[in-house]
């Protein structure tokens, strides 16, 4: 098995970009106080497989007045910028820690689902009722079909082929008859249960499928290629994007955010915060404790031969999860590579442990046999931002300080990311009062502490949660696969 990682030159405002500092791989929002300045991406395909990445407009280098700050260049800090410039008239400024897009958009598994965070329409229904539920329902599906049209204006791989839901146990098909049902009857969905030989016929000789719910609102991306779309579109509309700059302190006087950077300080009149599972614990006051961020590692193989493609059956570039709690997630990509990720270690300080990329090997050969043992061209991890009630908020905590955050999408916020900065956007200029979708609960109220059976919020519980992280990940690996 060998794997290689992927380089990107970027440049500044059409200068040659400085050479980027060592990545690393150990990084842990948890205990770091930021993520870096100015590192390298994580070795992954996307990053090199991304062509040409736009300019930037490069560190900061001195003490700007702005009067919209935007924390984070990933699909939602682009797409609240894009969408501030486009609709509102405002050119914001981005600051970005490392390379642009480093996050989520430069490391996920692409999958753009009509979903955010990590709650089934089902379990909207149990937790808000019928009524609250369609119409989060609807708002959702707005997000999604308004990605599916960004992806026909981005050159971005998109292959929109809708999603299989695969039950990786036969108990497991009861379930998704279930939710397949709610998703029709109560949402107008046209969802459909597969058997296992429909699978293996029309899709791929997955051998550990059951069967499989199909959904026909999903399309795959290449994650980069697309946020560096959406940072094309808004930097021709006047958006300032600046790379390694960190917050690395900030404070509120006369109502202005002082945002310290390496290069200056960065005054704002008006602060959002689009970080996602890179949200350092010292970044706000209004953030610490609210994500947990949670591991995730990926990889790619090299392209199949067309001997394997047949022992697979591979006839669709439709992308595919299982019913796993810890799930894993693939698919066949442009060029007949296979992707695959699933969860990782709790920890930074563990990531590069052999046994988490032995998951996910085994995982292929499991799933696909013909393929075990093939090679790992790329490997990587990183951070997923869950919220403690598993669903997103695009909110502004406090009503008296200028600060809006939009995270918390839980590993669902490839399609709905954009539409969230949309919604940020509205809300960053005021267009949100008296609007009854404002009213739902992604928008409403601020992201949760940790709890204890759902019982008891507070922040007490935040030292412990990785212990308890530990605890879970092996009670789930248990009820999954015993």
């Amino acid at each position: 098995m060998t794997i290689t990682a992927g380089t990107a030159q970027f440049s500044t405002a059409g200068r040659a970009a400085p050479a980027p500092k060592p990545y690393d791989p150990r990084y842990d929002p948890l205990l770091a106080p930021d993520p870096g300045a100015g590192r390298a991406y994580a070795p992954t395909w996307w990053v090199a497989s991304a062509g040409t990445p736009p300019e930037d407009d490069g560190p900061v280098v001195r003490d700007l007045d702005v009067d919209v700050a935007i924390i984070g260049s990933g699909a939602t800090g682009m797409s609240t910028a894009l969408y501030l410039a486009q609709e509102h008239g405002i050119q914001a400024t981005v600051l970005e820690a490392n390379q642009a897009s480093w996050g989520c958009s430069s490391r996920s598994g692409g999958q753009g689902q009509n979903a955010s965070g990590r709650l089934k329409r089902s379990q909207w229904i149990q937790r808000w009722g019928l009524d609250t539920a369609r119409r989060l329902d609807a708002e959702i599906r707005s997000g999604f079909e308004n990605f599916r049209h960004l992806t026909t204006q981005i050159d971005c791989d998109a292959h929109d082929g809708g999603h299989l839901y695969l039950a990786h146990r036969p108990e497991k098909l009861a379930g998704l008859e279930a939710e397949s049902r709610v998703m029709r009857e109560q949402f107008g969905y046209r969802t459909r249960m597969l058997t296992a030989e429909e699978v293996r016929r029309d899709y791929c000789d997955e051998r550990e499928a059951a069967g499989a719910l199909f959904e026909p609102e999903g399309v795959g991306i290449h994650p980069l290629k697309f946020t560096f779309g959406l940072m094309r579109k808004a930097r021709a509309l006047g958006v300032k994007v600046h790379t390694s700059s960190p917050v690395q302190g900030w404070h509120t006087i006369d109502g202005v955010h002082h945002l310290r950077t390496p290069g200056g300080v960065v005054r704002a009149r008006r602060v959002a915060v689009c970080t996602g599972g890179y949200t350092g614990q010292a970044l706000s006051p209004l953030l610490k404790n609210k994500i947990m961020p949670i591991l995730s590692n990926s990889v790619v193989t090299r392209p199949l031969t067309e001997a394997e493609l047949r022992a697979t059956n591979f006839r669709s570039l439709t992308f595919l999860t299982d019913t796993r709690t810890l799930r894993f997630y693939y698919r066949l990509l442009k060029g007949n590579r296979l992707q695959l990720g699933s969860r990782s270690s709790v920890s930074g300080a563990d990531a590069e442990d052999p046994v988490h990329l032995r998951l996910l090997t085994d995982a292929i050969a499991r799933k696909f046999p013909p393929l075990a043992g093939i090679q790992i061209d790329y490997s990587w991890w990183g951070w997923v931002d869950v919220s403690h009630d598993m669903m997103p908020r695009i909110t502004q905590p406090e009503p008296d300080k200028k600060i809006w955050y939009a995270v918390g999408y839980g590993g669902n916020g490839v399609s709905f990311s954009t539409w969230a900065g949309k919604r940020l956007a509205e809300r960053l200029t005021g267009q949100d009062a008296g609007r009854e979708v404002f009213e739902l609960p992604i928008y409403r109220s601020p992201l949760p502490f940790p709890n204890v059976l759902g019982l008891v919020e507070s922040p007490a519980f935040a030292p412990f949660r990785r212990m308890g992280q530990r605890v879970l990940y092996k009670w789930y690996w248990w009820r999954d696969e015993k």
